[in-house]
């Protein structure tokens, strides 16, 4: 079943969260038509590579235009409209910027994995129920609606100002009227009742002028009232769900609604700026005692430019944080004489500054490292396809300074992937008489020398992105808090779902709690330290548990991965649990689990019945990376044999726990049906048989027969059967048999 199937029969409030996602950016129509094809490419490799980004377009393209075809024929007008102004809004978006759609969908396809991986949980994780609190979703709005209030009470002020302008003139008409009169016209009783309407005229003057600095000062108090608690708790919000989505959590939306929001209270601050600068227009042409302009303005403007200030400055973020292409899932760990990206964006989006704005980055000020390549560029609405005011930088790489280098030999990998750096930016905004100076940083990075260093890396990430919200804490790690074990849990059960497809269940995550933690009755409350995850060895074991776990993700990803999206691979079960699950079933049921003392390995364990009624179990050695190279895994389960006492080799794989019949759980990831005996005509290059990879294991009724070294025999059905004719038992037992488990 694809992908897109599996999302379209989740619940509904699961399906609202998939349609928050889907947008003119990637619309859903061309996911739900092109969904076979969409799953079928390699997006996130496409994300950091332009020129495979550049045909996996050419090629969407032309999915789309056969689609049209298709829809052409059928007549369906409306779909056939649709088509259309989504294949032109594709090209038009993403013709000169490729590689943005493969993030998009590489980022949409995740987001529906760690949904569906969501939806097979029984309770939602902390971490996202937080994430998706009903008050912070309240507030958003509320936001939202105070913006909007805020820009119609500025632009009503306009109008009051323009009225002031107005009356002033009409006042300054009839005044310099009267003046240019002789002196005998000027004591009049016409003079004398033109005086009074003129000092009546001054009055309301006085009035407006007090009336319109009244609300301007309101729409001031409220766009400081905003600033100071709504929107900072919004800005912080998105922050801190930057963070978790760096770790595997949910996508982080709400940059373009933040955006919307700066940008509306800067129109209102600037047109409040220009209120201010036309009063004192007015105050050059008019002025008299106890006059409101010179008495209120100095003060309204200063708040008013601190207020711009303010919000210039908050509005300056790190979009998408520092990122090595080679490791897209892994942000934040940057390797030395790598390329990374990072991408920066205004919040407050005026054409006025675009191509104005120039920024710098470095790297913190302790100069152990600098960066190499381009690290001064402009920022501009061209190359995101939202328009945003933004700038990418695509070829930065930090290089360690010589004069720290020979000090490095020193150090332990834990030190050094305990060191926290800051990636600092750096810019001027210079608008409408204004100079604010901008600062901002990445989230704290941490610099590696050699990939074999980048499991400990990615573990300091998780755990300081779990830990804490302060974005630039760089002794983090000279006193690491312990953190909350459910929520670790959750994190890992991310880091599963983000990059190899399928979250962990409840069970699954049970057993990687009492690994953890050993026997505990509730790990709700559980604190659990930094050196347990990552730096003291497994009790028994020669490695960490988060070592032990990141071999597994590899595994996974490498040599598993349709068997554990499918949810085949129950994985992290311990022998004790498995026994309990398979006691009872019909002999040949099997499950699949990760080996607790091989790094990196899976092994089947299958129960057996004795002729006296006793049930027996047999662990298989369990299969690495190098066996699994040669081999593919489902194809073991497919050929694995055991030679019985009696000689005869059979399959004792019947049924995947529960009853699942073995075929049918992974027949459609068997790499071909298997070899028959076959003639020299049938196949084999110059009259040899073809041949083929069969596992095979002897079953030892002795317990204390020595175990064969474990092999993968590279055997035909029909060159087996020949040699059963020919040698002993215990020839062939030298030669195939590999070591298992029998109890």
């Amino acid at each position: 079943m694809s992908q897109w199937s599996q999302v379209q029969q989740l619940e509904i409030k699961f399906l609202e969260q998939v349609d928050q996602f889907y947008d003119d950016n990637f619309p859903m129509e061309i996911r739900h038509l092109l969904a076979q094809w969409i799953e079928g490419q390699d997006w996130e490799a496409a994300s950091n590579n332009e020129a495979m980004a550049t045909i996996l377009l050419q090629n969407l393209l032309i999915q789309v235009d056969e689609q049209l075809d298709r829809v052409s024929q059928e007549k369906n007008l409306l779909l056939i409209h649709n088509l259309k102004r989504i294949r032109k809004l594709l090209q038009g978006k993403y013709h000169g910027n490729p590689m943005h759609i493969a993030v998009i969908i590489s980022n949409c396809l995740r987001e529906e994995r760690r949904i569906l991986a969501a939806a097979s949980m029984p309770v939602q994780g902390p971490l996202e129920k937080s994430l998706q609190n009903s008050v912070v979703s309240e507030r958003q709005r509320n936001v939202e609606h105070k913006v909007s209030a805020i820009k119609n009470s500025a632009q009503m002020t306009d109008q009051d100002v323009k009225y002031l302008e107005d009356l002033q003139e009409e006042f300054d008409f009839r005044y310099k009227t009267i003046q240019s009169l002789e002196q005998s016209d000027k004591n009049s009783a016409l003079i004398k009742q033109e005086m009074l309407v003129l000092q009546a005229m001054l009055n309301t003057l006085d009035y407006k002028r007090k009336e319109v600095l009244s609300k301007i000062g309101r729409v001031i108090h409220e766009i400081d009232m905003l600033m100071s608690n709504m929107l900072t708790e919004e800005l912080l919000d998105w922050k801190r769900r930057q963070q978790i989505a760096c770790i595997g959590g949910p996508l982080h939306g709400g940059l373009d609604q933040l955006q919307n929001c700066f940008t509306l209270l800067a129109e209102s601050l600037f047109q409040v700026r220009r209120q201010l600068e036309k009063l004192d227009e007015l105050l050059t042409r008019l002025t008299y005692d106890g006059d409101p302009i010179p008495l209120q303005r100095p003060q309204l403007l200063e708040k008013v430019n601190f207020l711009l200030y303010n919000l210039f400055r908050n509005s300056f973020v790190v979009e998408r944080q520092p990122c090595m292409p080679t490791h897209p899932q892994r942000p934040m760990v940057l390797k030395t004489l790598i390329q990374f990206t990072v991408k920066l964006r205004l919040l407050i989006k005026l054409p006025e500054l675009n191509y104005q704005i120039r920024v710098k980055a470095t790297i913190d000020n302790n100069r152990r490292f600098v960066l190499c390549g381009t690290h001064v560029k402009a920022m501009n609405m061209d190359e995101s396809a939202n328009g945003s005011l933004s700038v990418e930088f695509r070829h930065l790489q930090p290089k360690e300074m010589k004069s720290s280098a020979g000090s490095k030999g020193n150090e332990g990998p834990h030190m050094v992937t305990e060191e926290l750096h800051s990636i600092s930016f750096e810019t001027q905004v210079c608008l409408y008489g204004l100079t604010i100076n901008l600062e901002t940083s990445s989230l704290p990075v941490v610099m590696i020398s050699n990939v074999s260093q980048l499991p400990n890396a990615w573990a300091s990430i998780i755990w300081y992105n779990l830990s804490t919200n302060d974005p630039q804490n760089l002794s983090f790690f000279n006193n690491p808090p312990a953190a909350t074990l459910s929520q670790l849990l959750e994190v890992l059960s991310w880091q599963f779902s983000s990059y190899v497809g399928r979250g962990l269940n409840s069970e699954q995550l049970n057993m990687l709690a009492e690994k953890l933690m050993g026997q505990q009755v509730s790990y709700n409350d559980y604190q659990l330290s930094w050196a347990k995850f990552c730096k003291e060895h497994l009790p028994g074991k020669s490695f960490t548990f988060w070592v032990w776990l990141e071999a597994i993700l590899d595994l996974i990803k490498k040599h598993i991965l349709p068997l554990w999206i499918d949810g085949y691979v129950m994985g992290f079960v311990s022998k004790e649990k498995e026994r309990i699950l398979l006691k009872d079933k019909t002999p040949g049921t099997f499950l699949l689990r990760f080996s607790e003392s091989n790094l990196g390995g899976i092994t089947f364990t299958w129960v057996d019945q004795l002729e006296n009624g006793d049930v027996t179990f047999h662990s298989v050695e369990p299969y690495n990376k190098g066996r699994l190279s040669a081999l593919p895994f489902a194809d073991i389960l497919r050929d694995y044999k055991v030679i019985m006492a009696d000689n005869v080799p059979e399959n004792p794989l019947k049924y995947l726990y529960p009853d699942i019949p073995k075929d049918k759980a992974f027949g459609k990831h068997y790499s071909c049906q298997p070899n028959e005996v076959s003639k020299p005509s049938d196949g084999g290059g110059k009259g040899y048989v073809p041949s083929v990879f069969i596992p095979v294991s002897k079953i030892l009724n002795d317990s204390t027969d020595q175990h064969s070294p474990s092999d993968l025999l590279p055997m035909s059905p029909s060159v087996y059967a020949v040699l059963r004719e020919h040698l002993s038992p215990t020839v062939i037992e030298t030669a195939v048999c590999c070591k298992f488990v029998h109890s």
